[in-house]
Order: structure tokens, then C-alpha cells, then sequence
């Protein structure tokens, strides 16, 4: 396969799997600011998902300290954000449309039906009350595109490629948030009760409240929530689950077995060794938020040398 159009179908998959996530992320986030209204909270509720989502410098810079709807807007449909919904489902389309004829019918028109009913939408779908009901569209978008490839697409590179965009994208997803509420998992954090709250939100925003339920049949602790959106490999948002399968799919593409092939693979092998080897308990001594940073820099050369070994530079 061309590095070309490997890029491209890399680029598809994290960049509609980006979308989902702040969809989900965002909508979690417009509870969490409700409840904090009244202690006067609300503004570090956005200004933790800006910094989940990586945008927090940009925005600071452009607008200041985080208010409610100019946050909102900034990810949603706020073009000057590379990572809003508007502009990933603009960059998905673009990179849809370079590798067309790899795609499946049903996989293409999951991404271009996005895009113009996105054109069509009127700037206020995305304000004020009607921002969840726009985020549940992002989010079934997301996922309609994530069938289509799952249920159209043959099993052969363009599949890993796709595939590959969506589970590195979807690691550090789950890593950024966990580390942007850090602060709910320290010492003593279950005997603090406002901390509930948080934790509740941070399984709503990987859509994972009701597996914690299934898994675990008992009320939320800290330690069971790290367990099961990092190391638990049942859960496809966990940030082990997404590494098994992103070594399981570099293993397959490292045919030629070149030098920068051997240390992509051992880089994602090593990430998801440091998501198991410690035991939940003992990462609510305060070593969780050293140990999620970690995570989200390896993810960011992971995908380096992803680029290097296989895509375009």
C-alpha cells in the first residue's frame, strides 16, 4: 500500500473517532458544569476538558479564561479548533475523499453525509440547550462509521490502517481524561463524596457507567475505575484493550521486519505493559497522575513513529 493513502485512512479513523470522543467527553462535561453552578465550580469543569482534549493553550490564547458557551462553541463548530467536531469531520471527509476507492460504500457515505448535513446545520443547533442533542449526533455519527467499517470493510490493510487511526486515537482519549480528573483518585479520595461525581462522569464520557455496573455489581470506587479504563481488556475504551489491539495490528503490517518497524511495535507492547503492571490499589497512592503522563507522551511518539515506520515524513 501507498504511504500515501495509508495516511490518509489513518487520519479517517482518528479523526472520526476524535469527534465521537468529544461529543461524549462534552456532554459529560455539561452535567458535571450543573452541578457545580452552585459551588461556583463550573468554570474548572470546562477548563479540565479543554486540557482533556489538548486544547487548553489554544483556547487561553484566543479567548482567555474558559466561559460556558465560548468553550462550547470552541468544540464544536469553532473552525480556529483543529480538534472541534466541525473541523475533525471536516479533515475525516478530506482524507475520505483521497482514498475513495478504499473505502466501501457504506463507509464513504457514513463520512460525506456527516459533512453535509454538518454544512447544513444552522450555528445555533450547537448553543444553549440544543448542545446535547447535538452531541448525540456526533456521537451516532461516530458510531455509524465505526459499523460501517466493522461490517463492510475486507480484513486487509486498509481495515489496519483505518483501524489503527481509531485505537491510538481512542488510548489517548481515555488516558487524557483520566489524567485530567487525577485529583478524584488520590489518598483518601472514596471518603470524599463530591468525588462520586467525578468519577461518574469520567465513565459516562467513554461510555462505560453501565460495564462498570456489569463487571463489578457495586457501588463506584476510585480503584475500580482506574482498573477498568486502564487495565481491564473487556472494555473497548480501556487504554490496555486499545493497546493489545494496536500491536496486534503493527505485529501484522511489520512484515520486513526493519529497525524503526521493531521499535514501533516495542513501544506499543511497552505502553500497554506499564497499563497492567501495577495494581489498582496501589496507583490511589498518588502515583497515578506520574503514571498517566507517561501514557499520553509514549501515545504522542507512538504515533510519531507510526508516521515514521508507515505513513507519509
Amino acid at each position: 500500500m501507498l504511504a500515501r493513502t495509508a495516511d490518509s485512512l489513518f487520519w479517517l479513523g482518528r479523526y472520526m473517532e476524535r469527534a465521537g470522543n468529544v461529543a461524549r467527553g462534552l456532554n459529560a462535561t455539561l452535567r458535571m458544569a450543573s452541578l457545580a453552578t452552585p459551588r461556583g465550580n463550573e468554570a474548572s469543569e470546562w477548563a479540565g476538558f479543554l486540557v482533556a482534549t489538548g486544547t487548553a493553550t489554544h483556547y487561553q490564547e484566543l479567548y482567555g479564561d474558559p466561559a460556558p458557551a465560548q468553550a462550547a462553541r470552541w468544540l464544536t463548530l469553532d473552525t480556529l479548533n483543529p480538534s472541534s467536531v466541525a473541523a475533525c469531520f471536516e479533515a475525516a471527509r478530506r482524507n475520505a475523499r483521497a482514498v475513495r476507492t478504499a473505502l466501501t460504500v457504506d463507509m464513504w457515505e457514513a463520512v460525506n453525509d456527516t459533512w453535509i448535513d454538518l454544512r447544513k446545520l444552522d450555528p445555533g443547533e450547537a448553543d444553549g440547550d440544543r448542545l446535547m442533542g447535538f452531541n448525540d449526533w456526533v456521537m451516532a455519527r461516530a458510531v455509524l462509521f465505526n459499523g460501517a467499517a466493522m461490517d463492510t470493510m475486507l480484513r486487509d490493510d486498509a481495515w489496519r490502517f483505518v483501524r489503527l487511526g481509531v485505537m491510538l486515537e481512542r488510548a489517548d482519549n481515555t488516558a487524557r481524561l483520566l489524567a485530567s480528573r487525577v485529583s478524584a483518585f488520590g489518598p483518601g479520595a472514596e471518603e470524599d463524596a463530591a468525588n462520586h461525581a467525578q468519577w461518574q462522569a469520567l465513565l459516562r464520557s467513554v461510555a462505560a457507567l453501565r460495564a462498570y455496573q456489569h463487571l463489578f455489581r457495586e457501588r463506584l470506587r476510585p480503584s475500580r475505575v482506574v482498573e477498568l479504563l486502564l487495565m481491564r481488556p473487556e472494555h473497548p475504551r480501556s487504554v490496555s484493550a486499545c493497546y493489545e489491539e494496536v500491536n496486534d495490528i503493527l505485529s501484522v503490517l511489520a512484515m520486513s521486519e526493519g529497525e524503526d518497524r521493531v521499535a514501533c511495535r516495542r513501544l506499543a507492547a511497552s505502553l500497554r505493559g506499564r497499563c497492567v503492571e501495577h495494581t489498582p490499589t496501589r496507583l490511589m497512592d498518588g502515583s497515578l497522575g506520574g503514571l498517566l503522563n507517561e501514557i499520553v507522551e509514549g501515545n504522542e511518539r507512538l504515533g510519531v513513529s507510526i508516521g515514521r515506520c508507515f505513513l507519509i515524513g
